[in-house]
Order: C-alpha cells, then structure tokens, then sequence
C-alpha cells in the first residue's frame, strides 16, 4: 500500500512526493508534466529534503561513472601507466638545475650504442650520470670554489674515515712494547713458533717424471740446508718456489698449531729450535723446514707477538662491541642487499634499514656509501653471496660504522700532514674532471665571458658532449667520485623521471630498428661551442683518475 502523500515517479524506481519539484520529469497526478515553476521552486520540507539528497548521491554516481571508464584503461595498463599520464613533462628525463635531459636526446645516445642494454635501469645510470656531470660543469661555471676544505672533506670521506678509524684503533690498543724476559718467555713456551722453510712445488696432475724431479732437488739441498744454520734464508731466497715466504727468506711468520697441512704440521712441530727436517711431502710439493732459534729472529718474533696481540684486542673490543650496542640485522636484510645493488642509484637514497642497533642503524645508503669506500666491485658480488654471507658481512660494516661514531665522539682528529695528503688526492680528482671537459677558467673566459646563464649553458652543453662522445665509443667513460656527486646533489636541484627513462628505452629501440633498416646511425648531437674538450681515448687528463 502506497504512502499518502507519495506516488510512483515515471522516471525514478523510488517514490516522490507530489509536491516535491526536483527538477525531474515527473507527472503531476492528472499525467501531465510540472510546470517550469514547479521544477524550479525551492522545497524545504524534510520529506523532500531527505529526497532531494538521493537525487544528489545519483548524479554523483552517474559522474563516478562516467570517470571510471576514462581511468579504467589506465588502470589495467598498471601503475606505470597512471604514473606516466600526470607526468609534468612528457618528454623530459632528467634534470639537474636548470637544464634537462630530454627523451629523444638520451634515446639517441642509447640507439648509437649497440652494446648498450636498451632496459630502463641502464638508461636510469645513464641519466644519474648525466646528473652528476652537469651539475659538475655547473659548478665550474659558477665559478663555485670545488677546492675548499668543506668540500675535499665531503669528496673524500673515504678517507678521512680509514684515518680516523686507524687513529682510535691506535688510541685503543696503545700499549708498551714487549719487554726481552716476555719475548723469551713467549719463544720458550712453544705456543706460536716461527717456521722457515724451501719449497720444490709439484703440481696437481704434474707428470711421475715430474715429482721424482722435483724430489730429487730437494733430497740434493738437504744436506747443505742442515749446514746452512743462519744462512738458511739466503737459500730459501734463492731456491725456494714459494713467492710470498721466498721474498721473506722462506719465513712463515708466526704459527699456532693447526694452520698448516698434516704433513707439514706434524713434522714442524716437532722441530728444536735451530733443527731442520728431512724432506716433507704435501699436496704443494717437497718442503725442507726449519725452526730458527730465537737469537736469530728475536726482532721479527717481538714484533709478531705484539702484532698478534693487537689483533686479539680488536677481536675483544670488537666483540665487546656486538654485546654493548646490540648489533643485529633484520630480518630480510640479505634480501634488502640483493635488491639494493641492482639498482645503485635508487639505492643510495633509500633509508631502508639494514642492522639496527643501540643509537642508530645502518641503512640501505649507508651500505652504498660504505661500499663505495671498501671496494665498489662487491656491488657485483654481493648478489652471488649466501644470506650468511651477507650477514656477517652487513655486521663487519655496522661495526666499522660504530667505531667511526666513537672516534667522532672520542674528538678524533687529523693531523696537518693527513690534511694535506687529502687535499692532494682531492685537487687530484677535480683536475682530472676539469680537464675531462676542458671547462677552465680560461676557456669560460675566452669562450662565453661572464654571463652567468651563458657560461651554465655553455658548461652543460660540454656534459653532453663528454657523454656523447663516450656513448659513441669516441672516449673512455671516467665517473664523478660518488662522495663528490652527493655533495653536487645536495647543493643543487635535480631528478631523475622513471616514467622518461621508459619512453627513452622505447624510442631507443626505434631509432636502433630504423637505423638497421637504413643501414646508418642515428645522428649525433650538434657539438657544444668553444674549444673541444679532451679526447680520453688518446690521451691521460693529468692528475691521477679519480678512484
């Protein structure tokens, strides 16, 4: 049964109020439509009210509607597609101050090298690259003083570290030196022993003929090695096959029990001093061995000792540290290392944290930084590297954090002398940069004078002629030091557009395709103005490459 008041609306499945005039073809109740008056009237009953608001949620729907099917091919496309379609500029892909890399122009760098992988985390290296020697250049151009201290301490945080990290190593194991009574007392017990011995090396697989000859060399030298007395290093200098204990006069530096083969093992360490064995053999080859007596190798054994010492109070330290600051990975860490060194760049901004620990973290950046400093080819080998490995070696690098934040806290500091060698190697790099690009003062000078926006344009256009000649192969690729490319970027503006690097990579392959069919290149780009700058394949910038 129908409400009083209400009746069934042609147009709407709910009912409406006769009196309610919504705007809507509705019939009044002879069949005829409301008047224009009706339709336009305000209603400020509650009943129409209330109706008035579904009309509202209906249009609104309507529109969602209408909106859903505009986006829905952007949905289905993925992320990267709605990403892409608010990009602000379509055909930018980088930026670096005021200048910018363009789509076509890096497309056309990937489409003339062939041996470039045409993928988008190539052409993002590409782009960073491009970053770092633009705002390079810019710098230059500004006539930015590159040299200051400030900036030599930034570029070369390498450095500064290993000093600082050595001088608290210093401040911690500072100790006396071994008295004589200690050293002799040391030798007596026989705990570490020093070994010297000659070696006739025998290959794996070598021929029989081979091993009786080596064999009956050794059985030749024996009796002069038992009569040699303090001469034996003299013949281990001269016959011994063993490189690294030959140059040391057959030495082996000093020695517990179990660091050597059986073979070996059994028969030094059975040795009086002074005594030499009979011929030894391994798996290396023919051994004649010797313990020396104390008197002819007590400088080396004190400093041994006092070598091993230090050593086992690092270890002690070190693991005292483990406990104190609580030093341990997340979990996934081992994952989070992989994913990092496949894309470098991402990576060294990324606060992703690795190990945590008492007052801090050693996050993603961190790791980069320090990778960096070490050696950068572990960026290839860390993603071979088993989850365990990976671990202690994450754990190697938190604990080196660590110890730089307390010779920071202890108020470490650097000599003039360490100074000085720092700034050395820093002019060193920025010489090498500068003459890269041929960017002096006096080409800037002589080339577009003093117009600040003139000489930006003119030190940006030779970074793209660098590069442009690099990706042609017409000259060896030299990268901005990583430390001095972070201090650029936080000085300047930049970015890096994933969405630009795509369309890159497309246009590459295009421009790659077109010039198969026509048999040609792609064109290169208009060389920059001025002199130009220095040809890396022929000749070595002066100043040592940057490290």
């Amino acid at each position: 049964m129908r409400r009083r008041g209400l009746r069934a609306c042609r147009w709407r499945s709910r009912p409406c109020s006769s009196k309610r005039t919504c705007g809507a073809r509705c019939r009044s109740p002879s069949g005829s439509a409301g008047s224009a008056e009706s339709r336009s009237a305000p209603v400020w009953s509650g009943r129409s009210r209330r109706y008035s608001g579904i009309i509202t949620v209906n249009r609104e729907r309507k529109r969602m509607r209408r909106l859903s099917l505009v986006f829905l091919p952007l949905v289905l496309l993925g992320c990267g597609a709605l990403r892409d379609a608010f990009s602000s500029r379509a055909d930018i892909v980088a930026r670096a101050n005021d200048q910018t890399l363009t789509v076509e122009q890096l497309a056309d760098w990937a489409g003339a090298n062939r041996d470039l992988p045409l993928d988008p985390l190539t052409l993002a290296r590409v782009s960073h690259a491009w970053v770092d020697y633009t705002l390079f250049a810019e710098a230059l151009a500004g006539g930015k003083d590159l040299l200051d201290s400030a900036t030599a301490a930034a570029t070369m945080w390498p450095m500064v570290s290993q000093l600082k990290w050595q001088k608290l190593h210093n401040r911690l194991t500072a100790r006396e030196s071994l008295t004589p009574q200690q050293v002799d007392s040391a030798y007596e017990t026989g705990q570490v022993r020093v070994f010297q011995h000659i070696l006739f090396q025998v290959p794996q697989n070598a021929a029989d003929s081979i091993d009786k000859h080596k064999l009956r060399q050794a059985d030749q030298l024996l009796p002069q090695a038992r009569a040699a007395g303090a001469r034996f290093p003299q013949l281990a200098s001269r016959y011994s096959e063993d490189p690294s204990a030959k140059a040391a006069g057959g030495s082996l530096g000093l020695a517990t029990r179990g660091q050597f083969v059986p073979q070996f093992e059994e028969a030094a360490w059975q040795l009086a001093p002074g005594a030499v064995s009979p011929v030894v053999k391994t798996q290396f080859g023919y051994h004649i061995i010797r313990r020396p007596p104390l008197a002819e190798v007590r400088d080396s054994f004190r400093v041994g000792l006092e070598s091993r010492i230090t050593r086992e109070l690092d270890s002690l330290y070190v693991d005292s540290l483990d406990i104190k600051r609580r030093i341990k990975p997340v979990d996934r860490a081992s994952e989070y290392v992989r994913n990092a060194v496949q894309d470098v760049d991402a990576a060294r901004t990324s606060n992703r944290v690795l190990v945590s620990y008492r007052g801090g973290s050693l996050r993603v950046r961190d790791l980069m930084r320090w990778l960096s400093a070490l050696n950068p080819q572990l960026v290839q080998s860390l993603p071979q590297a088993g989850d365990q490995q990976i671990t202690q070696f994450l754990k190697a690098i938190a604990q080196r954090q660590v110890l730089l934040e307390q010779a920071d806290s202890a108020r470490i500091t650097l000599s003039p002398d360490d100074w000085r060698q720092i700034r050395e190697e820093h002019d060193s790099t920025i010489v090498t940069l500068t003459t890269i690009l041929n960017l002096t003062p006096e080409v800037l000078r002589d080339s577009v004078g003093p117009s600040p926006q003139a000489r930006a344009s003119f030190a940006a256009a030779r970074a793209n002629d660098y590069l442009d000649r690099v990706l042609h192969k017409r000259a060896r690729y030299f990268p901005v030091p990583m430390f001095l490319a972070e201090r650029l970027r936080d000085q300047g503006r930049w970015s890096v557009d994933e969405a630009g690097i795509r369309r890159a990579a497309e246009r590459g392959g295009e421009l790659r395709a077109d010039s198969g069919q026509a048999g040609g290149g792609p064109p290169r780009m208009t060389p920059a103005p001025g002199p130009p700058p220095i040809d890396t394949a022929r000749h070595q910038p002066s100043g040592r490459p940057p490290r």
